[in-house]
């Protein structure tokens, strides 16, 4: 189990990761492409990430395979998703959050890479169990 500490310096190399990447790449290409770059560039600095996470709903005692995939799960505790919209919208945040609450991870980053500054397109997420 990871402290809190830990966790804020994983975040932090995550947030530093994508300005490098977006730096890279700017805007307009697919969720995809930032995932797998991103993903190579925390592997580089020696973090553990796991992409395309099934997530099972756990239900009346069973979990059940819904097709739930967490885009990305940084050193088992940090969860990022991707996306490339126009905006940030709640539902996005949403969703996010019950990742976070199925996979029982404390932090979560929710990533626009369609924005032109990506500080813009990057929200920290936190949620207390």
């Amino acid at each position: 189990m990871k402290t809190r500490e830990e966790k804020d310096e994983i975040g932090k190399q995550i947030v530093d990761a994508a300005l490098k990447v977006h730096q890279a790449l700017g805007p307009g290409l697919l969720e995809s492409a930032y995932q797998i770059c991103l993903a190579h560039e925390l592997r580089k600095r020696g973090l553990k990430v796991e992409c395309e996470v099934s997530l099972p709903v756990a239900y009346d005692g069973i979990l059940i395979d819904a097709g739930y995939r967490i885009d990305m799960l940084v050193e088992e505790c940090v969860i990022v998703e991707n996306k490339t919209s126009a905006a940030i919208l709640p539902i996005h945040e949403a969703q996010l959050l019950t990742y976070m609450k199925l996979q029982a991870c404390s932090l979560g980053f929710l990533i626009n890479w369609n924005v032109l500054l990506i500080k813009q397109g990057i929200k920290r997420m936190v949620h207390q169990h």
